[in-house]
């Protein structure tokens, strides 16, 4: 195998892990909101347990204590934008968008309005050259992986879709999920600016935790004055695996969106993201979920359209040649 062909593999099969940590994340923090009571109570203590572990990370890494501690020239020399700094935000409002839409639209039509924004997001943010990868455009190639990529996520949710019913009462609030998902797109960019700039993903991670947890902090703060307080913590020790997993998710892209652009790492996430919700059904499956016929095929589809889209085009004189060599003298 190639040195470019190995590399091209083991990003993707970051991508993928990456994506695989967000269905696992959503459980963990659905149960944490049941048990809870209040979303923002909920996202407050998983972005709080993530804050603990980058702290960690960076008070015992000597790495993570270098590059942490190029954060105040990065930002007065301008290589580092303050606003950039405030990418964790993004993810906070995608916790409110969930619990905003979920339970009006369901979370297939999410799920779809979601991935949609995140493709659309990526492929423009690539397109205009906003990632430290440059500009990419917009190949045929992408073009169709993204489409077969789609298809697979709607392949996926088509039986919850059909529960849906009309699509009138729901189709202008399914607006706000692809909003959250180009947002989310965003977000990956500026990590991935940092991280070209400190040459390791550890001080994005580290600030996504920090301002994502403030804007929570204050947002629960303003949930328990108006319902007069909140539900005490659980006692059960998974329930706080929520943070460490978007640790995984958030450092992963970080660290791919400067190799690879905004729209291939998102490509590869959906397919993780695909994956490992048919491992988990598999494995450890909800009440109410299981697998069906459609789930594989849809989950296989995001993993061609990875394939798609990741397969680098050959330069046109390589091109001419490999058909030279298939006609015969």
């Amino acid at each position: 195998m190639s040195t470019s062909r190995a590399s091209t593999v083991l990003l993707a099969t970051l991508a993928l892990l990456a994506g695989a940590a967000m269905p696992l994340q959503g459980r963990v923090n659905s149960a944490l909101r049941l048990e809870l009571g209040s979303p923002a109570h909920a996202a407050l203590v998983s972005f709080s347990s993530g804050l603990a572990v980058m702290l960690l990370v960076w008070l015992l890494l000597p790495a993570g204590r270098r590059s942490v501690a190029r954060i105040p020239a990065a930002v007065r020399g301008g290589h580092v934008r303050w606003w950039q700094m405030l990418a964790g935000m993004i993810g906070a409002v995608f916790v409110f968008a969930q619990a905003l839409a979920i339970p009006v639209i369901g979370v297939a039509v999410f799920t779809v309005a979601v991935v949609t924004g995140q493709m659309l997001g990526g492929m423009t943010l690539d397109r205009l050259g906003w990632t430290p990868a440059g500009v990419q455009r917009i190949s045929p190639r992408r073009l169709g992986g993204a489409a077969l990529a789609f298809a697979a996520v709607v392949t996926v949710v088509w039986p919850s879709l059909q529960e849906a019913g009309s699509p009138g009462a729901w189709l202008l609030l399914a607006l706000v999920p692809m909003a959250a998902g180009m947002a989310t797109s965003g977000q990956q960019v500026m990590n991935g600016q940092q991280t070209a700039h400190y040459g390791n993903p550890i001080p994005a991670t580290l600030l996504n935790f920090v301002a994502g947890t403030a804007l929570l902090a204050a947002a629960t703060g303003v949930v328990a004055v108006a319902s007069g307080g909140l539900a005490p913590l659980p006692g059960t020790w998974w329930m706080y695996t929520g943070g460490p997993l978007g640790c995984v998710f958030i450092a992963l892209g970080a660290f791919l969106v400067p190799r690879v652009g905004a729209f291939l790492t998102t490509l590869g996430m959906v397919g993780g993201q695909l994956l490992g919700s048919l491992l988990l059904d598999v494995v450890a499956p909800a009440p109410g979920s299981h697998v069906t016929g459609l789930t594989v095929a849809g989950t296989l589809g995001a993993l061609v359209a990875m394939v798609i889209a990741s397969t680098p085009r050959l330069p046109a004189g390589l091109r001419r040649r490999r058909r030279g060599r298939g006609r015969t003298p």
